[in-house]
């Protein structure tokens, strides 16, 4: 989904940090950098190293999907379905978390950039294979269209933005099918995929592998253009001083404002339609707004929590508002915090919580995250015009 201009400047209700968001943000702040040594200079550098960090996590955990998907197309079967679904899900963790990086350009969404075949939504599933009441329906059905990975890509988004035919959500929706459940995700049978069982499951094997294979390649690009080389994007990145700061501040309240408050929870609490659910097949929209939340404060901090346990840190925009306006920095951190600790009151099914009067629990558990969202927004603008940014409009890359 590509949202409007930056939008945090709406005026709209602040959120209050609830205290579980208070001390988290105690105990982060503990670790910052001296606010005597940080410099633009240190907190690119550090970014440079933290979103490397954060997408070779992403490619590794899309290599495992890979090796599930090859053992589910080559042996269908019940548990190499489940494990499949499974690696899906471990991937998703650490690609939400690079959505913070997305924006204002960088190597995922320029005008050449990947991000519309790794993560576009949300998806016609009809423009792809068989749904309810349509079962010759999508190009997996198509006998006549060649299948490889050109043409799936020159597909994607042809005569509609719904027409999504590659990224995480048709591999999503490959593994769950449609989602006709009230209380869990799609529940595809592992038979789909077994010759003689379901029509064209030789052509929906090859469809998986290739969405999947397609998916690797992107990602791969992505993680190489953030390698420490010289000519790279992030060699650029890390030498661009205040205006590469500028990018990481538009990235954060793009994603906080226009694109997850706005895009990916109010329009789906307006419509209480599942179509408007991120991640509808699989039922794991709770843990996209989680994660793309920890991403926002992963940047703010600088840190992240690699797949292997280890810590990447070091100097952050935190540290850079804090050399001029330590209490602004600190309730910043603080109200971050609030939003990650609200994302993470949402409970699945989301397509259940987006249901019912507008007292509905779980109506006013997504509206405290939104709310909070729409305040950390207002807050990194604050914080930006403190770091001495002023200018947070999407500019030239």
């Amino acid at each position: 989904m590509k949202p409007a201009l930056l939008s945090i400047l709406l005026a709209l209700p602040l959120a209050a940090a609830p205290a579980l968001a208070q001390s988290v943000a105690a105990k982060n702040s503990a670790v910052a950098a001296p606010a005597q040594s940080v410099t633009a200079a240190a907190v690119t550098k550090q970014y440079g190293a933290l979103v490397q960090a954060s997408y070779d996590d992403t490619l590794n955990s899309a290599l495992s999907l890979q090796k599930a998907v090859q053992a589910l197309t080559d042996a269908p079967s019940e548990s190499s379905l489940k494990a499949a679904r499974q690696a899906w899900l471990d991937a998703r963790e650490f690609y939400g978390q690079t959505e913070a990086f997305r924006f204002y350009g960088g190597p995922i969404d320029d005008k050449n950039g990947p991000e519309g075949r790794i993560n576009a939504w949300p998806m016609d599933e009809s423009y792809v294979d068989a749904v309810k009441d349509a079962p010759n329906a999508g190009i997996i059905n198509n006998r006549k269209i060649v299948l490889s990975k050109k043409q799936l890509a020159g597909l994607n988004e042809r005569d509609g933005e719904e027409n999504i035919a590659t990224g995480w959500h048709a591999i999503e929706f490959l593994l769950w099918g449609q989602d006709l459940s009230a209380t869990g995700p799609g529940e595809r049978s592992f038979e789909d995929f077994v010759d003689g069982k379901t029509p064209n499951a030789d052509r929906r094997r090859q469809y998986l592998k290739l969405v999947t294979e397609l998916l690797v390649d992107d990602l791969r690009f992505v993680s190489k253009s953030w390698a420490p080389t010289a000519g790279s994007y992030r060699a650029r990145f890390e030498q661009g001083g205040m205006e590469s700061v500028r990018k990481m501040f538009v990235g954060l309240g793009s994603l906080s404002r226009g694109e997850l408050a706005g895009e990916r929870l109010e329009v789906a609490l307006a419509s209480q339609d599942q179509e408007d659910e991120h991640s509808c097949f699989s039922d794991n929209t709770h843990r996209d707004v989680v994660n793309n939340a920890l991403g926002i404060q992963n940047v703010w901090l600088g840190q992240y929590k690699r797949a292997d346990g280890s810590l990447v840190q070091g100097p952050s925009l935190r540290d850079l508002v804090a050399a001029k306006d330590p209490a602004l920095a600190e309730s910043t951190s603080r109200q971050i915090a609030a939003s990650v600790a609200a994302a993470q009151t949402i409970k699945a099914p989301f397509d259940r919580e987006i249901t019912g009067a507008k007292d509905a629990p779980g109506r006013l558990r997504i509206q405290a995250t939104i709310d909070s969202l729409v305040a950390q927004s207002k807050a990194l603008v604050t914080a930006a015009n403190a770091a001495g940014i002023t200018r947070l409009t999407l500019g030239k890359s």
